[in-house]
């Protein structure tokens, strides 16, 4: 006589994504009716924040935009199969945990190097590299016989790495060139945040769509991934180029720079411990968020899961503006703390003892959406302390040294398995509550010294 064994389902509730998504909506449908027009003319039919500028400006940020979200969706579409994709290539654990630390080696070694390459030859040449190992990647993944390649995570982690920079570094440049106001690039660092978060959802709908039978040969997600980087290496060789000719002779050597602005600065050190802070939390996250919720034994639907993680994040990118400039209740650097220890704190409740699946899926939504209102609030620092010049390079400094404790992390479960979960999350929550406390910081310094040469 055989023993069933019953399995117990948990269920999101139906109305936690309708609820995220009319929230995240409101925030940004309702903005122009609450916000001071910026310090650009606004006119009576135009009176939305997101159409403050020139006219070749606006043209050039919806093209822009728009092609960010096809990078966003091309790297959604190559991170959506997670583990089930080296079970798919029938690797076990120790192999899945090499693999993985083979890919944050090339991020932390090839990724650091490549933000001064970016630098040197320029944001658009730097998008071109990248939608060409894309597009490499998704030509090699197309083909089923070739998914597990070695070659592959060494391609994506290089290429995940530069997409984190190069597409900031382009539109704060392209800003520049045509002498637009500071308040228009800082909507565009939460819009970025914002249709990123729409994308991946996106991507996870293409991919389920497009998804096949492996035994046919050709892996339809992954020749659309390569096909989308087609269409981006088209559109940016056709797209104007941005000089940066004249940056030699006013920095100098990049070198030199970078040691000036980004080493000898405390304030930039500041923006770089903070960045990686982030790099780490929400790569422990990815890693470690389905095990824990499965932990208990009880099926859930991580599908189903997984977008309410990314429309909380749209929800913190679309408070960023509430929080910021005329409409601010607090000052900026008091709100970047808050968010600092709203995510360091949901980690370090997950880190402290196991809960309730209920109760970590909500923990983790207040993670993401604090992560939301993080990434742009740091682009904006980012404008305000950095010379645009050596933003690759310090945006991939800050890169490795959040990559440096995932190695070490990835090659201790590779090899000895003997690092829990709980240590990993209280590491991170412990790196997000130290890096609001050196935000709090800028604000005592900035009451000192205040040498933001741009007109905020």
């Amino acid at each position: 006589m055989g023993m069933v064994i019953e399995t117990e389902e948990w269920e999101l509730t139906p109305l936690a994504y309708p609820l995220l998504s009319a929230a995240s909506l409101a925030a940004v449908l309702l903005l122009p009716h609450f916000s001071r027009p910026h310090a650009a003319v606004v006119t009576p039919s135009s009176p939305s924040p997101f159409d403050v500028g020139t006219t070749p400006f606006l043209r050039f940020r919806r093209a822009f935009l728009l092609l960010f979200c096809l990078a966003s969706v091309a790297e959604g579409i190559q991170s959506v199969f997670g583990e089930d994709e080296f079970v798919r290539c029938g690797f076990g654990r120790e192999q899945m945990a090499v693999r993985l630390s083979a890919a944050t080696a090339a991020a932390l070694f090839l990724g650091g190097a490549s933000g001064v390459v970016s630098d040197k030859l320029g944001p658009q040449n730097a998008c071109i590299f990248y939608w060409m190992l894309q597009l490499a990647v998704g030509a090699l993944k197309s083909f089923s016989g070739l998914r597990c390649a070695w070659i592959n995570n060494f391609i994506l982690a290089l290429a995940s790495s530069m997409f984190s920079f190069c597409f900031e570094t382009w539109i704060v440049l392209e800003h520049e060139k045509q002498g637009q106001k500071q308040d228009s690039l800082f909507d565009t660092f939460w819009l970025m945040t914002f249709f990123e978060s729409i994308s991946l959802v996106g991507s996870q709908g293409i991919t389920n769509l497009l998804l096949d039978d492996d035994n046919k040969g050709i892996l339809l997600p992954y020749t659309f991934a390569a096909l989308v980087s087609v269409i981006g290496i088209l559109y940016i060789r056709k797209a104007p180029s941005i000089s940066t000719a004249h940056h030699a002779s006013v920095i100098g050597s990049y070198k030199k720079s970078f040691c000036a602005h980004v080493l000898r600065d405390k304030r930039v050190l500041i923006l770089v411990l903070a960045q990686a802070s982030v790099q780490f939390s929400v790569s422990a996250f990815w890693f470690l968020w389905a095990p824990m919720i499965v932990a208990d034994g009880r099926d859930a639907p991580l599908s189903l899961i997984y977008p309410c993680f990314l429309v909380s994040r749209m929800l913190g990118s679309a408070a960023f503006p509430w929080f910021y400039g005329a409409m601010a209740p607090f000052p900026n650097e008091d709100s970047l703390t808050t968010a600092y220890i709203a995510a360091g704190l949901a980690l370090s409740i997950v880190a402290y003892d196991y809960q309730e699946i209920g109760t970590l899926v909500i923990l983790f939504c207040i993670f993401h959406a604090s992560v939301g209102f993080i990434l742009p609030s740091l682009a904006r620092f980012r404008t305000m302390y950095l010379p645009n010049e050596l933003r690759g390079g310090m945006m991939s400094f800050s890169l490795t040294l959040g990559n440096v404790p995932m190695f070490i992390f990835l090659i201790q479960g590779a090899y000895h398995g003997n690092i829990a979960n709980s240590t990993i999350l209280g590491l991170a929550a412990c790196g997000l509550l130290s890096a609001g406390g050196c935000i709090h910081m800028l604000r005592r310094w900035r009451k000192h010294t205040r040498q933001n040469v741009r007109s905020l």
